[in-house]
Parts: C-alpha cells; sequence; structure tokens
C-alpha cells in the first residue's frame, strides 16, 4: 500500500495475509473452462479441442482441475462452488460458458457469452461479476454456423447478433461473495428479470474435485451430504481431510440434491456406470425429468440447492447462502450488514490506492480493470510427468505422447494460485503475460505479485536448463525475457508505496534469472556474434513466415526483436545487480558483466561495418536479417513492432549511483579504454550532467525512429501505437524465397492468415504490453535528455514535445480506449449498440486482448483484463502527466 494512503480494513488483511493469516485460502480461483484444455487431453493427436469438448465437459469428469460459472474455490481446488441455470429452453444447465473452439472460429476460440468481472479485492473479501442469461435457447449451433459460413476477412460473430438478447429477453445474474472470515464465506445471488414475465431455475453447487478415480481409490476423500434443516434455511454438509469439516447454509427452502463427480460412461462411451449416481445428474434431474438420477439417500461428492423462481419485468430475487468451516444457529441474521460493510470496505480500498484527481469514468475503468485481473487467480494443476506416463487406473496414454507435446518439460509441477490471461480464452498461465500482469498488481497487492514472478523461476517451473515455460500448449516456446523487468519495475513500486525493500526477493528472483540469461545465450545466439534467434517471441503473426519453426530454404533468421530483448535484459540485470550492491557490493562484478555484455550486443545492433547489420540506415529503422544456405543476406525490411523494440533496451544512472560503486566504475572504464571497437560503434556510457544512459540507440537513431512511430500514416493510432505501420496497408511487403512468395500487409483488426493459428493478430491492431513499455521507454529518455530533445507529435504536425509529453499523449489514448467519448461511446467497445447505448450495459467494460488499429474496437480474448489491465497503471500516474516537477514524476512513473 502506498505510504500516503490512509490504512483500511483490506489493507489490514494484506497485512495480515503477509504476516501467515490464510485471507487468501478462498478466492474466485475456479476457472471458467477446464474443457478444451491441453492438461485435459489424453488424445493420440494431440487434438486437445476435440479430445474434451464443451458438449462431453458435463458429463466427463476432470483430471486437473474444474470449472464453472462465476465461481469460487480454495487454494487447492479441493471444493467448488459456482451457479447453474436453466430458462425451460436450453437443452443443457447452464453450469458452464460456451465459446467456439480454436477450430471452429474464423478467427480461432472465442467465448460466445456476455459476462463482467466488476469488484474485487485482492483477498477476495468481496467479489461482484455479473452475467446475462438469455430467456431464449442459447445459439450454440446458429453461432458455430455463422463462424463456418464467415471468412477470415469476416469479423467473430458474436452472441449480440443473433437478437437473443432483443427486447430485453434476459436475466441479470448478479454473483457477490463477502468473506467474514477466512472460511467463512457469504454468497449472495440475486437474478433480475429484464424482460417479460419468465421462469427461471437457480442450482447454486457446491462439489469436490475429482481426486479419486485416477488412483482407483474406491472411496472419495471427500463428500457432502445433506445435514439438519431449520426453519427459513437448509444445510449441506461437507467433509475433506484437508479442508476439514464445511457447510453450505441455504436460506429458504430449496431441493437439495446430490450425486457423485463421476464420469456419465453410459452416455459418453456406452460403458456401465460404476455408480448410477454421475457428474451430470442435475441435467437429467431437471431437463429430463429422470428422478432416479440423483441419491435418495442424499450424499455424494456434488450437491445443489435447487429452486425456481417465476419474475415479472424488472423483479429481482435474492439467493443468500454461506460456505462456512464453522455451525451457525442463524447463518442469515447479519448476512445484509457484512455485505454491507465489505462493499463500503472494498470502496475505501480502492479510494486509498486511486489518484484523488481520476473523474468517475476513469475510476470505473480502474476498477473494474482491477476487478477482472484479481478474478483471473486460478487454480491452476498440471504434473507434467504424471500426464505423459498416466494414471494407475487408466488406459496408459498413446505411444506418442512420449516424444509428443511438452515431453522435454517431465519436471514441471504446478499447483498453485497463478494470475491467468483469460479464464475462458486462455485459462493456463503464460509466462510474459503474468510479467505484465504484476505491475498493475503491485499497486493493490505486492506480495502476490511478488510470489508470482518467484514462482516461475522455482525449480518445479524453470527447465533445468534455464528456460522458463512458456504455457502448456508448448511449454517450450520462447517467450520475451520481460520478467527480470518485471520483478525489478514490482519491487520498485512495492518500496515506493511502503518505503520498504525487499532485497531477499530481488535477489533470489536475480540468481534464478542469471541462469535464464545464460541458457538465452547459449541456445540463442547460434553464431556467437550477440544477435539472437528468438523464434516466437510472443509476437505471433507479426513476421513475414513463422519464426519459430524451419525457415524457407533454411538458414538462419537474425532477429531485431530478440537482439533488443536481450539488451534490455542486460539493463534490467545491470540495475538490479546494482541495487543489491547497495548492501552486498560483490554484486559490483556481476553488474560489470551485464555492462560488458551489453556493449556487445550494442555493437552488434548498430555496427554499420558489418556485413549483416540490423540497423537499416536509409530507412531509419530497424530490420530481421535473413542469412540463407546459399551465403544471401536477406534484410527482412518489414516495418514493424520488431523496429521499435530497441527503443525498450535503456537505462538511466545517475552520478550519485556511480559514487557508490567505485569497482563497477573502474572496471568499466579499463573495459571501455581497453575494448576501444566496442567504444566505436556502440552506444555505451553517455553523460549529460548527473545522468548516465545506457540504450542501444544513438540521439539521432532515436529520434529517425520516433519519426516513423510517431506518423500516423505509420505507427501512431488514434489510440496507441499500432504493431505494424499502416504503409503497409497499400504497399505490402513481399518477399520471394524457394519459389513462394510471401506477402505481409497491414491488417488492423482479424488477422486474414490462419497460418499461425489462434485468434492472435499482431499485422496492425494495438497491443497494450508493448505500448506500455514503449511508454516507459520513452519516460527513461526524457529523464535523460529532458527539454533538450524533442520530436513532432504526430510527425508532420510542427507540435514539438518533449519525450515525456510524448509518453502522456499515448498513454492518454490508450486509456481512452475504455472511457466515454464526446459521443458518448467507448471506442473498445466498437459497433455493439447494446454495449455502448443501453444503460443495463453501457457502463460494463470489456478489456480485450487486442484493439483494432483505426477504430480502437476491442478484439481477440473478450477478458484478457490481465496484460490489458495495465490501463490501471497508465491510470494511477496519470496524474502526473502534466506535472511541472521532473523529479516527482521520475520517482512515481
Amino acid at each position: 500500500m502506498s505510504s500516503r494512503a490512509k490504512r483500511t480494513a483490506e489493507s489490514v488483511r494484506l497485512e495480515e495475509a503477509k504476516a501467515g493469516k490464510k485471507w487468501r485460502r478462498w478466492g474466485t480461483y475456479l476457472s471458467e473452462r477446464q474443457w478444451g484444455t491441453v492438461r485435459e487431453d489424453y488424445s493420440a493427436n494431440g487434438d486437445a479441442w476435440l479430445y474434451l469438448s464443451h458438449e462431453d465437459a458435463c458429463a466427463r469428469a476432470y483430471r486437473w482441475g474444474e470449472d464453472g460459472l462465476l465461481g469460487m474455490t480454495d487454494n487447492r481446488g479441493l471444493l467448488n462452488f459456482s451457479i447453474a441455470l436453466w430458462n425451460g429452453e436450453d437443452p443443457i444447465l447452464k453450469e458452464r460458458l460456451f465459446g467456439l473452439t480454436g477450430p471452429e472460429g474464423n478467427h480461432g476460440e472465442d467465448v460466445k457469452e456476455l459476462y463482467w468481472y466488476l469488484d474485487a479485492t485482492p483477498t477476495h473479501s468481496y467479489a461482484k461479476a455479473l452475467y446475462k442469461y438469455p430467456h431464449g435457447r442459447f445459439p450454440y449451433e446458429e453461432l458455430r454456423e455463422s463462424a463456418r459460413r464467415a471468412g477470415k476477412d469476416a469479423a467473430e460473430p458474436e452472441i449480440w447478433g443473433t437478437g437473443i438478447f432483443d427486447d430485453n429477453k434476459y436475466f441479470d445474474v448478479l454473483v457477490e461473495y463477502a468473506k467474514q472470515d477466512i472460511s467463512d464465506i457469504l454468497i449472495c445471488v440475486t437474478v433480475t428479470n429484464r424482460g417479460p414475465r419468465k421462469t427461471v431455475h437457480v442450482l447454486p453447487t457446491l462439489w469436490f474435485r475429482n481426486t479419486w478415480t485416477w488412483e482407483a481409490i474406491v472411496k472419495p476423500e471427500g463428500a457432502v451430504w445433506a445435514e439438519w434443516a431449520r426453519d427459513g434455511h437448509a444445510v449441506i454438509a461437507a467433509d475433506h481431510p484437508h479442508l476439514g469439516p464445511m457447510w453450505l447454509y441455504a436460506e429458504g427452502a430449496p431441493e437439495l440434491l446430490f450425486t457423485e463427480n463421476e464420469t456419465n460412461s453410459e452416455r459418453l462411451f456406452k460403458i456401465k456406470n460404476a455408480s448410477p449416481y454421475v457428474k451430470d445428474a442435475f441435467h437429467a434431474y431437471l431437463i429430463d425429468g429422470k428422478t432416479e438420477a440423483v441419491n435418495p439417500a442424499r450424499r455424494g461428492t456434488k450437491a445443489t440447492a435447487y429452486e425456481k423462481v417465476e419474475l415479472g419485468a424488472g423483479e429481482s430475487h435474492t439467493f443468500k447462502l454461506r460456505l462456512t468451516s464453522a455451525r451457525i444457529e442463524h447463518p442469515f441474521v447479519s448476512f445484509d450488514a457484512i455485505l454491507k460493510t465489505r462493499i463500503e470496505e472494498a470502496d475505501a480500498f480502492y479510494a486509498s490506492v486511486m489518484p484523488r484527481e481520476l473523474g468517475e469514468d476513469e475510476r470505473r475503468v480502474y476498477r473494474q480493470a482491477m476487478a477482472g485481473l484479481l478474478w483471473s487467480k486460478q487454480f491452476y494443476f498440471f504434473d507434467v510427468d504424471r500426464w505423459l506416463r498416466g494414471d494407475p487406473a487408466s488406459p496408459p496414454p498413446p505411444a506418442s505422447r512420449k516424444r509428443g507435446r511438452d515431453h522435454e518439460w517431465k519436471h514441471l509441477y504446478n499447483s498453485e494460485i497463478l494470475s491467468v490471461p483469460d479464464k475462458w480464452e486462455y485459462p493456463w498461465y503464460a509466462a510474459w503475460d503474468l510479467a505484465f500482469h504484476c505491475i498493475p498488481l503491485a499497486i493493490v497487492d505486492s506480495e502476490f505479485a511478488k510470489l508470482q514472478l518467484s514462482l516461475l523461476t522455482r525449480e518445479w517451473y524453470m527447465h533445468p536448463n534455464g528456460q522458463l515455460p512458456a504455457y502448456e500448449w508448448a511449454f517450450g516456446d520462447v517467450n520475451p525475457p520481460v520478467h527480470a523487468w518485471a520483478a525489478l519495475r514490482v519491487y520498485q513500486i512495492e518500496r515506493r508505496q511502503t518505503g520498504q525493500a525487499d532485497r531477499a526477493f530481488l535477489e533470489s528472483v536475480f540468481h534464478k534469472l542469471m541462469l535464464n540469461f545464460t541458457w538465452w545465450v547459449n541456445r540463442k545466439d547460434a553464431s556467437g556474434n550477440n544477435v539472437f534467434e528468438g523464434g516466437f517471441l510472443g509476437l505471433d503473426n507479426i513476421g513475414v513466415f513463422d519464426r519459430s519453426n524451419a525457415l524457407p530454404e533454411g538458414g538462419a533468421l537474425e532477429q531485431a526483436d530478440a537482439t533488443s530483448w536481450m539488451g534490455m535484459y542486460c539493463l534490467n540485470l545491470l540495475t538490479t545487480a546494482l541495487e543489491l550492491a547497495r548492501e552486498n557490493p560483490s554484486y559490483q562484478d556481476v553488474a560489470n558483466k551485464f555492462f560488458e555484455h551489453f556493449l556487445h550486443i550494442a555493437r552488434a545492433m548498430n555496427n554499420a561495418s558489418i556485413e549483416s547489420s540490423l540497423w537499416d540506415e536509409e530507412d531509419g529503422f530497424f530490420y530481421d536479417v535473413l542469412h540463407l544456405p546459399s551465403g544471401a543476406i536477406v534484410p527482412m525490411k518489414l516495418r514493424s513492432m520488431v523496429g521499435l523494440i530497441p527503443l525498450f533496451a535503456v537505462e538511466i544512472i545517475d552520478k550519485a549511483t556511480l559514487d557508490r560503486f567505485p569497482a563497477f566504475v573502474k572496471r568499466m572504464n579499463w573495459f571501455i579504454t581497453n575494448r576501444p571497437e566496442l567504444g566505436a560503434h556502440a552506444v555505451h556510457m553517455q553523460e549529460r550532467g548527473d545522468h548516465h544512459i545506457l540504450s542501444l540507440l544513438t540521439r539521432e537513431r532515436l529520434e529517425r525512429i520516433l519519426t516513423r512511430m510517431l506518423d500516423e500514416k505509420e505507427f501512431l493510432s488514434p489510440y496507441g501505437i499500432r504493431a505494424l505501420s499502416r504503409v503497409h496497408k497499400d504497399q505490402p511487403y513481399e518477399v520471394s524465397l524457394g519459389g513462394t512468395t510471401h506477402r505481409v500487409e497491414y491488417e488492423p483488426a482479424e488477422s486474414l492468415s490462419g497460418m499461425f493459428g489462434g485468434n492472435s493478430n499482431w499485422r496492425g491492431p494495438v497491443w497494450f504490453p508493448v505500448n506500455f513499455l514503449i511508454i516507459e521507454a520513452l519516460q527513461k529518455y526524457h529523464h535523460f535528455y529532458g527539454d533538450d530533445l524533442k520530436v513532432e507529435c504526430p510527425t508532420g504536425s510542427g507540435n514539438l514535445m518533449n519525450l515525456w509529453d510524448v509518453a502522456s499523449e499515448i498513454s492518454r489514448r490508450l486509456v481512452n480506449l475504455f472511457l466515454r467519448g464526446e459521443d458518448g461511446k467507448r471506442p473498445a467497445h466498437g459497433s455493439i449498440g447494446i454495449g455502448q447505448d443501453d444503460p443495463e450495459f453501457r457502463d460494463y467494460i470489456s478489456f480485450f486482448e487486442y484493439f483494432n488499429g483505426d477504430t480502437g474496437a476491442g478484439l481477440g480474448a473478450g477478458h484478457q483484463t490481465g496484460w490489458t489491465a495495465l490501463v490501471a497503471k497508465l491510470l494511477q500516474q496519470s496524474p502526473l502527466w502534466n506535472a511541472s516537477n521532473p523529479r516527482a514524476r521520475r520517482e512515481d512513473i
């Protein structure tokens, strides 16, 4: 928390959690999608989407996790709670969110439901989310058919286009969680009918994750059963060796139904069930009318407190439940008061961390961005070795698995709460996404942010060779090395907020990242010339061809972005080493190592005398360079984010800092003196006043790159920096290799190419993570150059700005994606009338994966509040955009 912030009830809980109190034991950690994941895929061909589909999910017990609708679970994912619904029209219970799979969607996988995460506190003392459930039959097949008919040149079919929400024919289902204590959670479900009179069936459901089937354990460890009933409420009891006894109190007189969380083998595989009570029993009971589907003994491993209500237009009904480890005689007497208190405490907490200068709409964006980020913490369980070998009570996996996906990651064992990009589209952690998540997380919960960064460097995550795991679809993919940057920034944010520096955290991560840095040097610098071949690097389809696979005609691709990322990595580790040297002078030697390595990389990036320079003097831009087996060298003159990433490798060191480290300065000066070839062309330690700069860019090259970046005909969009220059709209880039012409053109929205799979598109849209790094880099350059360096922004406008003001202008454009403009519309919501104008929709904000490079409309994953939550960090520092005190600005970014 900020040292200037008022102490609140939530900040006290955070302090208690840091001291060991288990406030984080329960939270909204339940995934929105477990089906279609790699963890659950036991196929021979690795087709995760097909092996366990949405249709099968209701009847098939999962192996590695659970999913549900706006649910919660404990920090081991053992006991789960979520809401199920039925409108009397759907063919299935609405137990989980529906979406198109990767092969089904014309732009990859995409959730097709309307829901928003509206509020959350870091300890999950309060959380709120909204789901809109249609009155009519859900358009499953209509959405699939629309996607089948649509080509890559068409937008994704969305649920509002089906007319299912016309005439307000839907229910608002508002779910709230409020903790009275660590294991005492109040649950409030308010269903409001927005249309004509309609009946709705509500099934608050409690169940244990299936941990027994795979081990051939006869009796599950956990169980649920109906206990006593009292006037005004019913009780479901639960017990588990790890959690102990728990009780779910349900107000009123709901019908308690019980079954087992076990696969319905008869339905799926035509094999006799071991028990007549299976996972989809509530569907069979309610929709098919099979009363025998539920256990008359009223016990099992899955239970629900079922109620049917009829609501007129505008009417609401509230379902009150309480999941607790305590026996409570009157569980709902103080329910409303506790809920009200937690809401007030959440308001007070955010009032203490949000800048007072923010307007009402900005506060709404800030708070919902944080809510989405905190709701996207998920229990993630995956033992890769066990997954590869199979389970004792299951058929052995196909032989192809031994050499298939992730077989080189047998050491990886994950069983923690992790920040995921999107709990439906990306319900697994991704290394470089997670690094960006930790920046806004650090504002509200620096302890959790530090834990996340530390986890990925632990021995059960990091590969023995030093590589960090990317994501479950391919743990061996190479993501940009931003972990050191994130760890340093989280350390700095926490120090500024609390006045305390957690050097133990920084030192621990630093040691592991030195191993990772060595992996990069050994594996991705094939020629030993400090020019790197990163491959994928998160920029899915920004290249002319897939950089992760074999290149056309063979050869090697020297990547400007990979080399620049490594320059940035060097400077992050150098800065970290100097910070650690404040208490341990021996780190000066380590700092020298990264200083020297940075000079080698800078020379390789900038030395125009070498045959394959990544810098193109004529264009004033950096490009990848392809080396063919014939000896031919082909500069890939595609103006993309690849050529802007060299901006990121910059660090400012104050003279006062250098004065503390004479050993570092002495060795640094010796190296420069005795290696003049590095100083001749490379940018090293330039001095200006009391500041020194380390950068890959000379001032002249910086200005030339910024001229292109700030040109509205190239990179500068009304809503940030595009990933590809707009010049390629009329001038597509083409290169012929091996008799094939490869072509890239500017695509502001969804990609027209299916070459790279998925729904990602780096060929024109605006992406938050790289925009955020551009902003931070410009702020550093301004710290060094001050008002002596001004550029036109936009290029050709005649409007000169210093680089701080340029960074602020880009920040404003990004923030404006989510704010209502003068026309009352939010650019990120695009042309969707229902989302822009309807008072029951317009204040619910969606945080997308990326944004149309021309219009700002949100695209890709519709709930990727992971790295897009960086908008909260931009809002956090927005009062500084026009600040007159440079020192204050520097200390607060």
